[in-house]
């Protein structure tokens, strides 16, 4: 069975709507018993980190006042407040002595990454829009609703690349299929990859000189792990972003989309923003009106909090300590299993990992997920990414024989699930 073709039935006037990835895991997971928090589950395949407590973390943000004007609908574009303090973030973080400086014009606030990202979709201009595979599940439905108007071009990337998307291979498929924009997830959410440094500055400058937009969900930009010949990897420096390569904040068509929801732990807020030239940033805004209505002014207000330099700053270095360790406790315990990298992810908190030279049955992604419910641990098949709008190809997927697997959950839990996978491919 194609994964990708499993769908909750219509009936009536609705369409069929496919599940996408983790959300049809979670569905299999609850049919034997799994819900959230249940403490003999271990969700590998889940898209948000742990939310507690974290060792050198500020304390978690936990109360935010409610003033009258909260009542009240909000802008489309977000506060005045919150889109000044988004653009001063990127000045700090990415633009400190360079001549051209974000401000709140360059910014937009929506409720939530996919919101923003939906937004983005809605003010595309009919045109050929680039993506890579593999690549984040949503964007199939996101490209999906728009197909009258988005011919959407995928670009296979190779894993002798680590699937990670070269310069080259960019400048070639924008040249070569006339292509008007392009949406990648860097870091990339399956693979755990980013193109950084030389690499994204590259994209960047050929974005610029083609002329193309270069839509970059940059949502796990915090997440960073440097190997560099190690034995494991320590945690990065700081944040990567396109931001740092853009000449002329008000004409680069570069448009980044960025927020609370992995970087700073608080995906239940929904809390998502996108930062580029005003002309492109206001016609996102402007599509809010007929898809959401603008976001919350309470979760605004309590974003002002989260992104206070020094609590920001503690709160990202924290999280790349906790994570990078998590990060090397599961590469290491996979290989040890059997499963191998194209590359070993410098980014995110997922491994994208090679079930092929494992024994029958499981270098089957199918049997393997079904067998990993089984002893209460949740995957996700490599196949969910292989993003494929109107479903127009018919090919069976490359990534029949890949696996995401996450380090989101707590260090213990993590532990417990591969524990069990372990034990799963022992066991036979």
């Amino acid at each position: 069975m194609d994964l990708r073709d499993v769908a909750l039935q219509s009936k009536s006037a609705f369409r069929t709507v496919p599940y996408m990835g983790v959300i049809y895991v979670v569905a299999e997971a609850v049919k034997l018993g799994f819900e959230n928090g249940h403490p003999d589950w271990c969700n590998l395949g889940q898209g948000q980190p742990e939310v507690g407590e974290l060792e050198g973390a500020p304390p978690r943000i936990k109360t935010v006042s409610i003033e009258p004007g909260d009542h009240a609908y909000g802008p489309l574009e977000g506060t005045p407040e919150l889109r000044a303090a988004i653009a001063a973030h990127y000045n700090r973080l990415f633009r400190q002595g360079k001549r051209s400086q974000y401000t709140a014009d360059n910014v937009a606030v929506a409720q939530g990454g996919r919101l923003a990202l939906t937004r983005a979709m809605a003010a595309l201009d009919r045109g050929r829009v680039g993506y890579q595979r593999p690549d984040y599940t949503a964007y199939e439905d996101m490209f999906g609703l728009h197909l009258d108007r988005i011919t959407p071009i995928g670009v296979r990337t190779r894993q002798k690349d680590g699937f990670a998307l070269t310069p080259e291979l960019f400048e070639q498929k924008v040249v070569e299929r006339e292509l008007d924009a392009f949406v990648l997830s860097n870091p990339c959410n399956p693979t755990g990859v980013a193109v950084e440094g030389d690499d994204l500055a590259a994209l960047v400058a050929i974005a610029r000189r083609t002329d193309t937009a270069l839509l970059l969900d940059e949502f796990y930009s915090h997440f960073s792990y440097v190997q560099d010949g190690r034995k494991a990897a320590v945690p990065g420096s700081g944040p990567v972003s396109g931001a740092d390569f853009v000449e002329d904040v008000n004409e680069d068509p570069i448009l980044l989309f960025d927020g609370l929801t992995k970087s700073y732990r608080y995906p239940g807020w929904r809390m998502g923003w996108v930062v580029g030239p005003p002309e492109m940033v206001e016609a996102n805004a402007r599509t809010a009106s007929s898809i959401d209505g603008g976001p919350s002014r309470i979760v605004q207000r309590a974003t002002l909090e989260a992104l206070e330099p020094a609590r920001a700053d503690q709160e990202t270095t924290a999280l790349r300590n906790a994570f990078c360790e998590k990060r090397n406790l599961m590469v290491r315990r996979l290989k040890e299993m059997g499963l191998t990298f194209a590359k070993e992810p410098n980014s995110t908190f997922y491994c994208w990992a090679s079930i092929k030279d494992l024994p029958k049955p499981f270098d089957d992604a199918n049997v393997f997920f079904r067998r990993a419910l089984e002893r209460k641990v949740m995957t996700v098949p490599g196949e969910f990414f292989d993003v494929n709008p109107g479903k127009k190809r018919r090919a069976a997927s490359p990534f029949l024989q890949w696996m995401r697997l996450s380090f989101g959950p707590p260090k213990d839990n993590v532990e417990l699930g591969l524990d069990r996978l372990s034990e799963m491919l022992a066991e036979g």
